[in-house]
């Protein structure tokens, strides 16, 4: 005892123990986050291929509206020396408006796949997924007031107004009433595209 003492040893704690402990949990985190980034790659992908297939669904509903709507005329076969009973979707500006939204949507549409298909192959990409929400966005008014609008003189169309003295004309213009109603369908669906489309483009930038 009376040596160690002269000697004036003073020990020293070693600590390479808990270093060597405390590494093994960090190899563990940095293996799960590589694991998880094949899923979420494979995740956003798949948002990708959604996105390009309800991209050309609402072009052709974009397309079919505003060619539908833009090709509807009638005219009946009894006309007077002075008066031609004629119905044309240019006498009407709601139904002009609703020609020039859609034939602009789905323009934009056509122009928004090869973007669409650089997000698939490129799944993490933010600026091409960003640009898409935010015209997505744009569009889905743009369309739904189209809609909206022409939606209305449809409705008067076929109803009519007494208070405005507003006849319904769908009974004698028939063919020209149908093809505008089918156009205001096909205007609605391609504004319901448009609002997924806007929804899965938030949850692919959400995931980043």
């Amino acid at each position: 005892m009376d040596s160690t003492k002269e000697s004036g040893d003073i020990p020293i704690p070693v600590t390479g123990s808990k270093s060597s402990k405390a590494a093994p949990p960090l190899v563990v985190a940095s293996t799960k986050k590589s694991a998880k980034q094949p899923l979420v790659s494979r995740w956003k992908r798949g948002l990708g291929i959604l996105d390009f297939i309800l991209r050309i669904c609402a072009i052709a509903a974009a397309l079919a509206a505003a060619t539908a709507m833009g090709t509807t005329s009638q005219q009946l076969p009894f006309f007077t020396q002075f008066f031609q009973f004629k119905a044309d979707y240019n006498d009407l500006p709601a139904f002009t408006f609703f020609v020039i939204a859609n034939a602009m949507a789905g323009a934009y549409l056509v122009l928004s796949l090869p973007f669409s298909i650089v997000c698939i192959v490129r799944p993490h990409i933010i600026g091409a997924r960003l640009m898409l929400l935010v015209f997505d966005t744009v569009a889905v008014p743009l369309v739904t007031a189209a809609a909206s609008a022409a939606a209305s003189m449809v409705y008067l169309a076929h109803n009519g107004n007494s208070n405005a003295n507003w006849v319904a004309i769908c009974r004698q213009f028939d063919d020209f009433c149908q093809r505008v109603s089918g156009a205001v369908v096909a205007s609605f669906i391609a504004a319901l595209i448009f609002v997924v489309l806007v929804v899965v483009s938030a949850v692919a930038l959400r995931r980043n």
